[in-house]
């Protein structure tokens, strides 16, 4: 490292990057001991002098520390900037770290204002069903809302009966067998047919994952579509749904010689 005794022309004192730059001497004095921003020379008084590349690197620093980054992530982040191809990659580099930082706040946004909807829409403060809606949210579940109008017991059970991952899993079978209940009833497949029978068969099993054997449950799932204050589409869609699924199934346990709905009631 070359010493110097004034400053010379092209040269910056370390008080003079802190000014230009908006950071304090004793940040500059850290990077420094990390590593992460050696002086470019030092005066023969001990004084760090920096260039005006060490000023571009610096910004780089600052940009990936203000993204997240700690210190040693930004040490292995750092790439030469000797070339027009270099630096531009070191730009590239923040741009695309930038546009990370954009999406997730952008998520993170999403989530909140969907949780305020939420909780305007709730008749009393559930701290349990926000912490299970941001869940939800997070999981990228566009069913969220529905956690608002199950009642303590149903989602203590749901609670026990699933985590994360099989909840998400168990939601995702949930919906397409109702859309395929639509499908058939649209398509008139009697529900006597071997093909309705094949569904009946698949939407008991799905029911006895989440009841779990609890048949006071049965009730609160087939409630899935009937809420009052779902939007319309829902609404109707469910509607087309529950009257082809309650025909295959009364067939279904016909044919089983059982009725577990007359069960759950007794």
């Amino acid at each position: 490292m070359e010493k110097h005794k004034a400053v010379p022309q092209g040269y910056m004192t370390v008080g003079e990057v802190a000014k230009k730059m908006h950071v304090t001497v004793r940040t500059l004095q850290h990077y420094d001991r990390e590593g992460l921003l050696p002086p470019a020379a030092i005066s023969e008084g001990g004084r760090r002098l920096y260039t005006d590349r060490d000023l571009i690197k610096l910004h780089q620093i600052l940009s990936l520390k203000h993204l997240g980054f700690s210190l040693d992530d930004i040490k292995n982040r750092l790439i030469p900037m000797d070339t027009p191809r270099e630096m531009a990659a070191v730009l590239a580099q923040q741009a695309a770290a930038v546009q990370r930082k954009i999406d997730s706040l952008s998520e993170s946004l999403r989530e909140l204002e969907a949780l305020r909807t939420e909780v305007l829409q709730m008749q009393s403060v559930d701290f349990k069903k926000y912490a299970d809606i941001i869940v939800n949210l997070q999981m990228k579940n566009d069913y969220y809302w529905l956690i608002k109008h199950f009642d303590d017991q149903t989602l203590d059970h749901i609670r026990s009966r699933f985590d994360r991952d099989s909840g998400k899993a168990f939601l995702d079978t949930f919906i397409r067998l109702q859309e395929e209940a639509i499908r058939l009833q649209h398509e008139k497949v009697p529900a006597d047919s071997v093909q309705a029978q094949k569904f009946a068969e698949a939407y008991w099993k799905m029911i006895t994952a989440f009841t779990g054997g609890d048949m006071s449950m049965l009730s609160r799932l087939m409630a899935l579509g009937r809420f009052e204050d779902a939007d319309s589409e829902w609404r109707e869609k469910q509607a087309l749904a529950h009257g082809y699924i309650e025909q295959v199934l009364g067939e279904y346990f016909s044919r089983l010689g059982v009725n577990p709905f007359e069960e759950s009631e007794a």
